[in-house]
Protein backbone atom coordinates (compact mmCIF):
# COMPACT_ATOMS: atom_id res chain seq x y z
CA UNK A 1 0.00 0.00 0.00
CA UNK A 2 1.22 3.58 -0.86
CA UNK A 3 2.24 5.84 1.57
CA UNK A 4 -0.30 8.44 -0.06
CA UNK A 5 -3.05 5.48 0.18
CA UNK A 6 -2.41 4.99 3.31
CA UNK A 7 -2.57 8.63 4.80
CA UNK A 8 -6.19 9.03 3.25
CA UNK A 9 -7.45 6.22 5.95
CA UNK A 10 -9.48 7.76 8.62
CA UNK A 11 -7.72 6.87 12.47
CA UNK A 12 -9.76 3.31 12.90
CA UNK A 13 -10.36 4.76 16.72
CA UNK A 14 -10.91 8.26 16.97
CA UNK A 15 -14.99 7.93 17.13
CA UNK A 16 -14.47 5.50 20.38
CA UNK A 17 -15.79 7.38 23.76
CA UNK A 18 -14.46 5.89 26.73
CA UNK A 19 -16.92 5.48 29.64
CA UNK A 20 -14.92 5.19 33.14
CA UNK A 21 -17.09 2.40 35.35
CA UNK A 22 -18.09 3.94 38.78
CA UNK A 23 -15.94 3.03 41.71
CA UNK A 24 -17.48 1.76 44.90
CA UNK A 25 -15.14 1.42 48.38
CA UNK A 26 -16.07 -1.06 50.68
CA UNK A 27 -15.23 -0.76 53.90
CA UNK A 28 -15.81 -4.14 56.50
CA UNK A 29 -13.66 -5.50 59.08
CA UNK A 30 -15.36 -9.49 57.92
CA UNK A 31 -12.83 -10.44 54.80
CA UNK A 32 -15.93 -12.51 53.31
CA UNK A 33 -18.07 -9.96 53.08
CA UNK A 34 -15.60 -8.02 51.28
CA UNK A 35 -14.83 -10.36 48.75
CA UNK A 36 -18.55 -11.77 47.88
CA UNK A 37 -19.62 -8.05 47.63
CA UNK A 38 -16.60 -7.18 45.54
CA UNK A 39 -17.38 -9.86 43.54
CA UNK A 40 -20.81 -9.02 42.71
CA UNK A 41 -20.00 -5.42 42.26
CA UNK A 42 -16.88 -6.12 39.69
CA UNK A 43 -19.61 -8.72 38.00
CA UNK A 44 -22.20 -5.98 37.68
CA UNK A 45 -19.58 -3.57 36.02
CA UNK A 46 -17.94 -1.18 38.81
CA UNK A 47 -14.66 -0.66 39.90
CA UNK A 48 -14.55 -2.00 43.69
CA UNK A 49 -11.93 -0.67 46.37
CA UNK A 50 -11.53 -2.33 49.68
CA UNK A 51 -10.66 -1.52 53.32
CA UNK A 52 -10.56 -3.96 56.34
CA UNK A 53 -11.19 -0.91 58.83
CA UNK A 54 -12.73 2.77 59.78
CA UNK A 55 -8.66 4.41 58.97
CA UNK A 56 -8.21 2.49 56.03
CA UNK A 57 -11.57 3.14 55.02
CA UNK A 58 -11.07 7.43 55.47
CA UNK A 59 -7.50 7.10 53.83
CA UNK A 60 -8.82 5.27 50.80
CA UNK A 61 -11.73 7.52 50.46
CA UNK A 62 -9.63 10.26 50.77
CA UNK A 63 -7.40 8.87 48.50
CA UNK A 64 -9.30 6.83 45.46
CA UNK A 65 -12.45 9.47 45.54
CA UNK A 66 -15.17 6.90 45.24
CA UNK A 67 -18.51 7.44 43.09
CA UNK A 68 -20.18 5.54 46.63
CA UNK A 69 -19.28 4.05 49.93
CA UNK A 70 -20.53 0.74 51.25
CA UNK A 71 -19.51 0.48 55.12
CA UNK A 72 -19.74 -1.41 57.91
CA UNK A 73 -21.37 -0.17 61.04
CA UNK A 74 -19.26 -2.10 63.80
CA UNK A 75 -15.20 -2.16 62.63
CA UNK A 76 -12.47 -1.74 64.79
CA UNK A 77 -9.88 1.91 64.74
CA UNK A 78 -12.92 3.50 63.60
CA UNK A 79 -16.38 2.63 63.67
CA UNK A 80 -19.00 3.44 60.51
CA UNK A 81 -20.59 6.41 62.35
CA UNK A 82 -17.36 8.26 62.94
CA UNK A 83 -15.95 7.27 59.66
CA UNK A 84 -19.42 8.47 57.80
CA UNK A 85 -18.74 11.69 60.33
CA UNK A 86 -15.31 12.01 58.90
CA UNK A 87 -16.21 11.82 55.49
CA UNK A 88 -19.32 13.73 55.18
CA UNK A 89 -17.08 16.99 56.62
CA UNK A 90 -14.81 16.51 53.53
CA UNK A 91 -17.45 15.17 50.59
CA UNK A 92 -21.21 14.33 49.78
CA UNK A 93 -20.20 11.22 48.07
CA UNK A 94 -23.48 8.74 49.08
CA UNK A 95 -22.95 6.35 51.67
CA UNK A 96 -24.53 3.02 52.39
CA UNK A 97 -24.66 1.70 55.31
CA UNK A 98 -24.09 -2.13 56.47
CA UNK A 99 -24.82 -3.70 59.74
CA UNK A 100 -25.73 -6.47 61.82
CA UNK A 101 -27.63 -4.13 64.31
CA UNK A 102 -31.57 -4.21 63.76
CA UNK A 103 -32.72 -1.36 66.22
CA UNK A 104 -34.38 1.52 64.52
CA UNK A 105 -32.55 3.96 66.52
CA UNK A 106 -29.73 2.77 65.20
CA UNK A 107 -30.70 3.29 61.59
CA UNK A 108 -31.95 6.76 61.92
CA UNK A 109 -29.01 7.91 63.57
CA UNK A 110 -27.20 6.69 60.62
CA UNK A 111 -28.86 8.11 58.31
CA UNK A 112 -29.04 11.64 60.16
CA UNK A 113 -25.42 11.52 59.65
CA UNK A 114 -25.83 11.91 55.96
CA UNK A 115 -26.03 8.07 54.71
CA UNK A 116 -28.27 7.55 51.62
CA UNK A 117 -29.18 3.59 52.54
CA UNK A 118 -29.19 1.28 55.52
CA UNK A 119 -28.73 -2.40 54.64
CA UNK A 120 -29.10 -4.96 57.55
CA UNK A 121 -27.12 -8.28 57.71
CA UNK A 122 -27.68 -11.01 56.58
CA UNK A 123 -28.30 -9.37 53.17
CA UNK A 124 -28.40 -10.76 49.70
CA UNK A 125 -25.10 -9.60 47.33
CA UNK A 126 -27.93 -9.03 44.67
CA UNK A 127 -29.88 -6.91 47.26
CA UNK A 128 -26.39 -4.60 47.65
CA UNK A 129 -25.76 -4.05 43.87
CA UNK A 130 -29.61 -2.87 43.12
CA UNK A 131 -29.41 -0.57 46.22
CA UNK A 132 -25.96 0.43 44.82
CA UNK A 133 -27.71 0.88 41.57
CA UNK A 134 -30.38 2.90 42.65
CA UNK A 135 -28.56 5.29 45.08
CA UNK A 136 -26.20 5.91 41.71
CA UNK A 137 -28.96 6.85 39.46
CA UNK A 138 -30.35 9.16 42.26
CA UNK A 139 -26.94 11.04 42.14
CA UNK A 140 -27.35 11.23 38.67
CA UNK A 141 -30.50 12.76 38.38
CA UNK A 142 -30.45 11.92 34.74
CA UNK A 143 -34.32 12.20 33.91
CA UNK A 144 -35.25 15.54 36.43
CA UNK A 145 -35.29 19.46 35.31
CA UNK A 146 -32.09 20.30 35.72
CA UNK A 147 -33.13 23.45 37.56
CA UNK A 148 -35.87 24.15 39.59
CA UNK A 149 -36.71 28.04 41.11
CA UNK A 150 -38.97 28.82 43.59
CA UNK A 151 -39.28 31.89 44.79
CA UNK A 152 -35.45 32.75 46.42
CA UNK A 153 -34.39 28.95 45.99
CA UNK A 154 -32.50 27.58 43.42
CA UNK A 155 -31.90 23.85 43.00
CA UNK A 156 -29.40 23.23 40.19
CA UNK A 157 -28.81 19.55 38.96
CA UNK A 158 -25.81 19.67 37.00
CA UNK A 159 -24.12 21.70 39.68
CA UNK A 160 -25.91 19.75 42.77
CA UNK A 161 -26.51 22.65 44.80
CA UNK A 162 -29.12 24.53 46.52
CA UNK A 163 -29.09 28.23 46.92
CA UNK A 164 -31.01 30.61 48.82
CA UNK A 165 -30.27 34.02 47.57
CA UNK A 166 -27.20 33.92 47.33
CA UNK A 167 -25.90 31.32 50.23
CA UNK A 168 -25.28 27.95 48.88
CA UNK A 169 -26.47 24.85 51.11
CA UNK A 170 -24.33 21.66 50.89
CA UNK A 171 -27.01 18.92 50.81
CA UNK A 172 -26.60 15.30 51.09
CA UNK A 173 -27.97 13.58 47.75
CA UNK A 174 -30.69 11.85 49.81
CA UNK A 175 -31.50 15.54 51.31
CA UNK A 176 -31.31 16.82 47.67
CA UNK A 177 -33.65 14.58 46.30
CA UNK A 178 -36.22 14.87 48.86
CA UNK A 179 -35.35 19.30 48.37
CA UNK A 180 -36.01 18.19 44.39
CA UNK A 181 -39.09 16.52 45.01
CA UNK A 182 -40.67 19.29 47.64
CA UNK A 183 -39.77 21.65 45.24
CA UNK A 184 -41.25 20.71 41.91
CA UNK A 185 -44.58 20.93 43.18
CA UNK A 186 -44.50 23.86 45.71
CA UNK A 187 -47.70 23.65 48.06
CA UNK A 188 -48.09 20.21 47.55
CA UNK A 189 -48.22 17.44 50.47
CA UNK A 190 -46.10 14.46 49.96
CA UNK A 191 -46.32 11.41 52.52
CA UNK A 192 -43.47 9.92 53.54
CA UNK A 193 -43.79 7.21 51.06
CA UNK A 194 -43.85 9.36 48.42
CA UNK A 195 -40.81 11.20 49.56
CA UNK A 196 -39.22 7.79 50.27
CA UNK A 197 -39.99 6.55 46.78
CA UNK A 198 -38.29 9.81 45.17
CA UNK A 199 -35.12 9.74 47.08
CA UNK A 200 -34.17 5.75 46.98
CA UNK A 201 -36.00 4.69 43.50
CA UNK A 202 -37.99 2.39 45.69
CA UNK A 203 -40.15 3.12 48.95
CA UNK A 204 -38.88 0.95 52.23
CA UNK A 205 -41.32 1.03 54.26
CA UNK A 206 -39.14 -0.16 57.31
CA UNK A 207 -37.27 3.46 56.59
CA UNK A 208 -40.70 5.24 56.53
CA UNK A 209 -40.07 6.92 59.72
CA UNK A 210 -36.15 7.49 58.46
CA UNK A 211 -37.63 10.50 56.00
CA UNK A 212 -38.36 12.08 59.20
CA UNK A 213 -34.62 12.20 60.62
CA UNK A 214 -33.87 13.86 57.03
CA UNK A 215 -36.35 16.53 56.47
CA UNK A 216 -35.16 17.46 60.60
CA UNK A 217 -31.53 17.84 58.57
CA UNK A 218 -32.84 19.73 56.33
CA UNK A 219 -34.65 22.06 58.02
CA UNK A 220 -31.43 22.45 60.16
CA UNK A 221 -29.53 23.42 57.28
CA UNK A 222 -31.96 25.40 55.31
CA UNK A 223 -32.47 27.64 58.68
CA UNK A 224 -32.50 30.69 59.17
CA UNK A 225 -35.25 30.33 56.32
CA UNK A 226 -38.62 28.19 57.04
CA UNK A 227 -38.89 26.35 53.78
CA UNK A 228 -40.56 22.93 54.67
CA UNK A 229 -43.51 22.59 56.94
CA UNK A 230 -45.09 19.88 58.07
CA UNK A 231 -48.99 18.65 57.54
CA UNK A 232 -49.53 16.18 60.50
CA UNK A 233 -50.71 13.17 59.99
CA UNK A 234 -50.08 13.07 56.23
CA UNK A 235 -46.71 14.51 55.15
CA UNK A 236 -44.47 17.67 53.97
CA UNK A 237 -45.10 20.39 51.74
CA UNK A 238 -42.36 23.29 50.53
CA UNK A 239 -43.49 26.87 50.60
CA UNK A 240 -40.98 29.49 49.88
Amino acid sequence: MSEKHRSTQPPRFQNIILIMPKKILLVDDEPEILEICRDYLKASGYEVVTARDGVQGLSSARREKPDLIVLDLMMPEMDGLDLCRAIQRESNVPIIMLTARVEETDKLIGLELGADDYITKPFSPRELVARVKVVLRRVSGDSAAEVIRVGNVLLDRAQYEVQIGKRVVTLTPTEFEIMATLMSQPSRIFSRNQLLNAAHGVAFESYERAIDSHIRNLRHKLEPDELIFTVHGVGYKFEA
